[in-house]
């Protein structure tokens, strides 16, 4: 199918300008971990918001002219200052910014989420963040509080006489100041059609009718989007009984866990959604990516009700926006290709899993990871600084492929048994697949049998080690030791993924004809697990695992990345169809 697939690929991006034609386009049309999507047309540019949970910056904001090429344009949560300290106090593992939800009123940008801070102790609060600029990396406001009493997934909506309502899980309503934070009293407007979790309210006016939409069933295989409608937004509404108007649950298609989806309308009147689905077939066991975002064509007659095209990875619909805007920024499926030094700057899509104790440096050896006595796992610690709660030194870029090559040249000196740095698949901290380089003597070879280099002092040994780090799978796969004519010159760490296998090489960047395979691990690894909400990052991380004080290590100048790559080869969009990345043809 590949041949096919590549012209369709060609066909679909030479043709879709051709007026009042359908278009044919591939989804995800954001690929890589982007679930809960929200979005919005202004003047004559598409804007998207998704979620983003610990990660930091988050809730990055997408732009595009077209709906199928989104460039990365900002973040709303880009420092510590808009909420002081919080990512340092959140215990949940999976806790952080959930499903946003992106509005455009009078002239102003506006983005509403909750933060979760704590699962067990119900610690959660909403948020609303305001821009006049999305383009502008810095000009998200600090957010108004407001208090949701464990509720989560607000949807803004301003009414005709412009009160501000909020919708959130259950479902209620309540008005909203947004000068105060202040709330109204809360009204359950819907209960929905009997689905788990009725969640992820969004509140559309049309044809005199207010429409409720929602996402039930629960996030997994039984996810399905709903809808009702009443003459007054405080209800009561009826249910569509057709019911649900966009799902995949109990399908045999390659995108299954379809829902949480939002409306918005393009320049031609023509109406579109997005929503989150999971390339994982209906066996639900092969998913790195976690949920992704698709686009798909909705008929919506006056007076009626809108009818969604089923999600799937080849999709043909409206006519396609023309893409005659400039609009600048990254491109999610752009590859990387960066050298780092001293001018250089991180680039925008680059995250970390909470707010670390220290960035990364850019320095004349390339960009330093600054190592944190957390490890990646930072289990069974005592201590806060080592458990990852407070930051740990990991800095990475989503997986957009199901095939891709990444690698980065490591220039690496470590001084003592517990220092270690290298590459990471890193779904959690629970669900993480390493290949490290660490100092090891002799002792420590033979025993290196869990997460942590036993503390024992010795030669300046390094190993090669990978690891598959996944609940309470801690085993160490397998140890090389490091050649030791590549003391002198950085390492080249590289990962290749093709569709379900990860696998994982090394080499002297001064010796590439003797790459070695350290070896392999299943893409189910980082699928779901403790990591249901989130997808793979992919990254470089450091660390002394341990040692020091504080959040100090005892040298923190031992681990520089000075090239970073990272190239897409192609997109499995069925169970048997794969599309090769063919970069030229869109640009």
């Amino acid at each position: 199918m590949l041949l096919t697939l590549m012209l369709g690929w060609a066909v679909a991006f030479s043709t879709r300008f051709v007026v009042g034609e359908n278009s044919t386009y591939y989804n995800p049309v954001l690929s890589g971990w982007h679930s809960d999507p929200s979005c919005i047309h202004v003047n004559r540019t598409f804007f998207c918001a998704t979620s983003s949970f610990l990660a930091f910056p988050g809730i990055p904001i997408y732009a595009s002219d077209d709906l199928i090429r989104w460039r990365l344009i900002s973040h709303v949560w880009s420092r510590d200052s808009q909420l002081p300290g919080i990512s340092w106090n959140t215990t949940a593992s999976q806790g952080g910014f959930y499903a946003p939800t992106l509005r455009y009123y009078n002239g102003e940008f506006y983005v509403a989420s909750v933060y979760v801070v704590s699962t067990a102790n119900i610690d959660v609060f909403g948020v609303v963040f305001r821009s006049t600029d999305p383009f502008d990396l810095g000009g998200w406001s600090d957010p108004v509080r407001f208090d949701t009493s464990w509720r989560i997934d607000p949807d803004l909506f301003w009414d005709d006489d412009d009160t501000l309502y909020v919708a959130t899980s259950g479902v209620f309503l309540q008005t909203l100041d947004l000068n105060t934070g202040h709330m109204g009293n809360p009204i359950r407007i819907w209960n929905g059609t009997g689905g788990e979790s009725p969640e992820g309210p969004h509140i559309y006016k049309k044809d005199s009718w207010y429409y409720l939409m929602i996402a039930e069933g629960g996030t997994a295989l039984d996810h399905a989007v709903t809808i009702a409608r009443s003459k007054l937004i405080t209800g009561p509404y009826t249910s569509y009984d057709q019911n649900p108007v966009l799902t995949n649950r109990g399908s045999n298609e390659y995108f299954q866990t379809v829902g949480h989806a939002d409306l918005f309308r393009d320049a031609n009147g023509n109406w579109w959604g997005m929503c989150l689905a999971t390339r994982s077939g209906p066996e639900y066991e092969v998913y790195p990516m976690g949920r992704e975002t698709t686009l798909f064509p909705v008929t919506w007659e006056e007076g009626g009700w809108p009818i969604m095209e089923p999600v799937r990875g080849i999709m043909s619909g409206w006519e396609l926006p023309s893409n005659n805007i400039t609009i600048t920024g990254l491109l999610n499926s752009d590859p990387d290709h960066y050298h780092f030094d001293a001018n250089a700057e991180v680039p925008l899509h680059f995250i970390y899993p909470r707010i670390p104790p220290k960035f990364v440096a850019m320095t004349v050896n390339g960009m330093q990871i600054i190592p944190t006595r957390s490890n990646l796992t930072g289990a069974g610690q005592e201590r806060v600084e080592l458990t990852g709660q407070h930051g740990i030194a990991f800095i990475g870029r989503p997986q957009t492929h199901t095939s891709f090559e990444f690698s980065v040249d490591l220039l690496f000196r470590p001084q003592a048994v517990q220092e270690e740095a290298g590459v990471s698949i890193f779904l959690t901290q629970d669900d993480h697949i390493d290949l490290g380089v660490a100092f090891l003597d002799d002792v420590a070879y033979t025993n290196y049998t869990n997460y942590h280099p036993p503390r024992r002092a010795g030669g300046p040994r390094m190993y090669f080690r990978f690891q598959i780090q996944s609940n309470a799978n801690n085993t160490v796969s397998r140890l090389i030791p490091v050649p030791e004519d590549w003391d002198k010159y950085a390492i080249r760490l590289d990962i290749t993924a093709s569709n379900t296998t990860y696998a994982f090489y090394a080499s002297s960047v001064l010796g590439m004809d003797r790459r070695i395979q350290v070896g392999q691990a299943p893409a189910r690894t980082v699928s779901g697990g403790s990591g249901s909400f989130v997808g793979s990052i992919i990254g470089g991380f450091a660390t002394c695992n341990g040692a020091g004080n504080a959040d100090s290590c005892p040298h923190e100048d031992i681990a520089y990345v000075q090239t970073w790559k990272y190239v897409g080869l192609g997109q499995q969009i069925s169970s048997t169809d794969f599309v090769e990345s063919c970069i030229s043809m869109i640009t």
